[in-house]
């Protein structure tokens, strides 16, 4: 949402394209590179600490970045106001997740409270970007994005506000002999597998909206094309509702890997499509595959990561995600405008069919309880005993 937000109020000011897409690309390198290092001052200090001078930060950011494209300023000052808003956006996402985890770690409703985690993402994606750019368009060039940074500054001074839900703080460092030994560890053969699957899913996303893009204006169906890629998400919305509902007995290290070959040869239907309409049904299937591999991956995350690093997890999960968006959706730009719509949406099968394949040489190891799972806080209770059970994030 506020990317589009972003490339609506530019491009309304300055008249190019190119000129927005900079801007917008600095506000996404930005929240990728520094929303991570963000998330490990929140599990070092605690999220309500943190986040109350972050989001006065990023509401500056994002005034001098409307002032600015509306003073007429040129391109570098509009890239460095897009830098400044990235590095301060805190990732809701991944702070709402830490919650849940916190509350309801070792418990069965973990799953359905990452499946409604998920639905709110994709109801998020369904309708912000839409709404972004009716109100860019309607209203005012910058409403998009004044819009889009007043629901980041709401929802988190609301978070910052909940401080029973909110994780403990990690246990300080211990100093053995003359090194400092941190109490938990965020790189793991483990996270570096959940990483690639959210790359895999990022390319996912950034392929099929361009794909899907181009292939409807190729039809002269260009206006159709939110709705093609809304069908794909109201598909996931719905599935991941009955998803989350039961209790699966089989570990999610092993629910993984025929996840994501279901979502791999879901994906090979947009290629045999000859039509708009055809398009629609196509994306069905696949839509149908995101919403569970998600809550999987996310419920891996939660049970193999130390409580100590958590929110740094699945921030960076989220990080990986939004850096497959990116760089597929530029490739495959490229590659429709050489080789034709069609062959977009081979990009997604392949990353598909990569992340499938290393899921299945990972069941294993996935699968193994954790060795970190049981980190203290600083006053040396667990995270989720430090929370009053039963609140919401």
């Amino acid at each position: 949402m506020a990317g589009l937000g972003i490339v609506w109020l530019v491009h309304a000011e300055t008249g190019s394209f190119a000129a927005a897409g900079l801007v917008t690309g600095s506000f996404a390198v930005a929240e990728t590179l520094v929303g991570p290092q963000a998330a490990r001052l929140m599990d070092r200090f605690g999220q309500p600490r943190v986040l109350v001078p972050l989001l006065c930060a990023h509401a500056g950011a994002i005034t001098a970045l409307v002032a600015l494209a509306l003073t007429g300023a040129p391109v570098p000052p509009l890239m460095a106001a897009g830098l400044a808003a990235g590095a301060t956006v805190p990732q809701i996402g991944a702070l709402s997740a830490a919650r849940w985890s916190a509350l309801l770690h070792g418990r069965a409703e973990l799953a359905p409270a990452f499946a409604l985690e998920t639905m709110s993402n994709d109801a998020a994606f369904l309708l912000g970007p839409a709404l972004a750019v009716l109100m860019a368009t309607r209203l005012h060039p910058a409403a998009g994005t004044l819009l889009a940074g007043a629901l980041v500054v709401g929802a988190g001074l609301a978070f910052a506000a909940l401080r029973r839900t909110a994780p403990a703080p990690a246990a300080r460092p211990v100093r053995s002999g003359t090194a400092d030994r941190a109490p938990g560890r965020l790189w793991t053969r483990n996270f570096g597998t959940l990483l690639a699957v959210n790359v895999a899913l990022g390319v996912f996303f950034g392929s099929m909206q361009v794909s899907v893009s181009a292939f409807a204006a190729v039809h002269h169906a260009a206006s159709a094309a939110g709705f093609l890629y809304g069908l794909m998400s109201a598909a996931s919305l719905l599935v991941g509702l009955v998803y989350g509902r039961y209790h699966r007995r089989t570990p999610p290290g092993h629910q993984l890997p025929p996840i994501l070959t279901f979502l791999a040869c879901a994906s090979l239907l947009p290629m045999l499509a000859d039509s708009p309409w055809q398009l629609g049904l196509a994306l069905l299937l696949p839509g149908a595959g995101v919403a569970p591999c998600i809550i999987v991956s996310s419920t891996l995350v939660e049970s193999a990561m130390d409580r100590s690093v958590l929110t740094q997890a699945f921030t960076w999960t989220n990080s990986a995600c939004a850096a497959g968006i990116a760089v597929s959706a530029a490739a495959v730009g490229r590659l429709v405008d050489g080789a034709g719509a069609r062959t977009g949406f081979a990009v997604p099968l392949l990353a598909l069919t990569a992340a499938a394949a290393l899921a299945w040489s990972s069941r294993t190891a996935l699968t193994a309880a954790p060795a970190s799972a049981t980190a203290t806080t600083t006053s040396g209770r667990l995270p989720e005993q430090a929370d009053s059970a039963g609140a919401a994030p």
